[in-house]
């Protein structure tokens, strides 16, 4: 009798790797949702619509849940804080997919005196500095391994201080043509465009030309210009007219950071901003916005002082907070309302409304949530030598929490459809090392309370256009390709949330609480957020710009 042979058969591959199924897709269009299945094949969508019949490595149910495309991050500090933890917690869980960094600082291009100085300013977070170029910084973080992707302007800041340092003068030709080399090369290497912090020394030292001339050569690869104005208070409008006169000029789209009117006596202007933008944008001219969904911003303490006081970098500016005959003309100047310099201590009213969260010193972290006014009146000492002292005594500017706008701007802005959204704050996690200082809540909020508070209990805006404005408009903005949307052939950055329990928890009493009503992000088609705890994996990539030399997609 010949021997039975068992033939083994092999089970059928699945039809995809990911299938997210039953859940109400808002696409990223700002059209109205469907109920349909998500897709996904490797790093992309492979399709929408009803895949009952298909089978899946791992099916996700998102029965009762909202799918979207993952969230762009337009403003994000978390250029240190990816460094040393990855996870991107506070921002994956409001559904961030994207860290867009480059508010007039960049992590590069740096000459061997800026890393020394990056190296010697650290605080809570401490890194290694292996990188030169932005290109080479944002590599690094990718080979670090981070959870969500990454991309960054290059900050004019960051070339002006490389080719000419911190003094207060233009740079002569030669510089100048430097530092347009140096948009250039990091333009190649896959930055965004130039981005400008024009408040800041020694930001605040260049003129209309010098920043038409960066964002010209960050045009020649398609590249746009971003702008923290040089005024968001008293030369608000003055300051808008900047910014649109170099889109013009320059031949760029451009956007504005943080929209804001700060300073009660500016609330009224908003609506001549609007006018504005909205006049540029019929003649023709990409400008935008993103804004954050608080009154309050945060900074240093040193930006109740003139600019003045920074050239030549921070030691001379410690040098003259200690000099006895210096610090009555700082303290004259702070008191003194100006149209001449952005003092956000007099923006926001009084020394109570500036809220102390950021100390470099542990000597000094016990004064950590107190006002400036609380710290004046215990030490017996004037508004404005409080001020010096700390930012004397910390070494540092002095982490400082503003609370200078209008909710009902804040309302009237979130509605506007050419503005998107960016926390200003670096993405962390309620342990160490960044419990060691507090934070704005933004930093943990930002989107959630989008979502959650002016989407779902206001109703100011839609859901599906709230998701559009997290989306589709910062990727079409940053000139991204196959970001911002869920539809076949882009990158699959997938969020599932609960529309109807998404919120913030953050305060500013306690501003290390995490959002909830996230369930799943996906990034690049891997899980990196599952039922509200992370995976631990890391697939984000660097997202190139539209003058990136190299691979058509990241």
């Amino acid at each position: 009798m010949a021997p039975v042979v068992a033939w083994a058969c092999a089970a059928p591959a699945p039809d995809y790797d990911i299938l997210i199924r039953a859940g109400t897709v808002y696409d990223g269009s700002g059209d109205a949702p469907r109920a349909a299945d998500v897709a996904i094949a490797g790093d992309t969508i492979a399709g929408i619509g009803d895949f009952a019949s298909a089978s899946a490595g791992l099916t996700v149910d998102a029965a009762g849940l909202a799918v979207s495309p993952g969230f762009i991050n337009m403003l994000s500090w978390a250029t240190e804080s990816l460094i040393v933890d990855g996870r991107s917690l506070s921002d994956i869980r409001q559904g961030v997919t994207l860290e867009v960094f480059g508010e007039g600082n960049s992590m590069g291009p740096l000459n061997p005196e800026m890393k020394a100085d990056m190296l010697g300013r650290q605080g809570d977070v401490r890194f290694e500095v292996p990188w030169t170029s932005l290109g080479e910084y944002l590599d690094h973080l990718v080979e670090r391994g981070v959870a969500t992707n990454v991309a960054s302007y290059i900050g004019a800041t960051t070339v002006r201080v490389h080719e000419v340092g911190h003094e207060d003068r233009p740079p002569t030709p030669d510089e100048l043509g430097r530092m347009q080399d140096l948009v250039r090369e990091a333009m190649r290497e896959g930055a965004l465009g130039v981005g400008s912090s024009l408040i800041y020394a020694p930001a605040f030292y260049a003129d209309t030309d010098e920043l038409i001339a960066l964002a010209s050569a960050a045009g020649e690869f398609g590249g746009g210009y971003i702008s923290h104005m040089r005024s968001e208070g008293n030369r608000l409008i003055e300051s808008v007219d900047e910014l649109i006169a170099i889109a013009r000029e320059a031949g760029v789209r451009a956007e504005i950071y943080h929209l804001k009117a700060a300073g009660s006596d500016n609330w009224a202007k908003l609506g001549e901003v609007i006018e504005r933008v909205e006049r540029a944008r019929e003649e023709g001219l990409e400008i935008t916005a993103d804004m954050y969904t608080y009154t309050a911003g945060s900074t240093g303490l040193d930006a109740a002082m003139p600019p003045w006081i920074h050239e030549g970098g921070h030691a001379a500016m410690i040098e003259r907070l200690r000099d006895a005959e210096t610090r009555e003309r700082i303290a004259a100047e702070m008191r003194t309302p100006t149209d001449e310099w952005e003092n956000l201590l007099l923006a926001a009213g009084s020394p109570d409304r500036a809220l102390l969260v950021g100390f470099r010193q542990d000597s000094l972290k016990y004064l950590t949530g107190r006002t400036l006014a609380e710290v004046a009146e215990s030490r017996g000492t004037g508004i404005e030598e409080t001020a010096m002292d700390l930012v004397v005594q910390d070494d540092s500017r002095v982490g400082t929490v503003y609370f200078m706008m209008s909710e009902d701007n804040v309302r009237r802005q979130i509605a506007l459809p050419w503005v998107s959204f960016g926390s200003d704050a670096g993405s962390l996690a309620p342990e160490e090392p960044f419990v060691r200082s507090s934070t704005h809540p933004r930093a943990y909020g930002n989107f959630a309370r989008l979502l959650g508070r002016y989407v779902r209990d206001e109703g100011i805006i839609p859901l599906e256009e709230a998701v559009r404005k997290l989306t589709s408009l910062p990727a079409a903005n940053l000139r991204l390709e196959g970001r911002g949307r869920l539809a076949p052939g882009y990158f699959a950055d997938v969020v599932i949330f609960d529309p109807a329990t998404i919120a913030d928890h953050a305060t500013f009493e306690e501003p290390h609480r995490l959002a909830t009503g996230v369930r799943d992000v996906f990034v690049n088609g891997v899980r990196v957020l599952s039922g509200g705890v992370p995976t631990g994996a890391t697939p984000g990539r660097v997202v190139r710009g539209p003058g990136w030399e190299g691979a058509p997609r990241p």
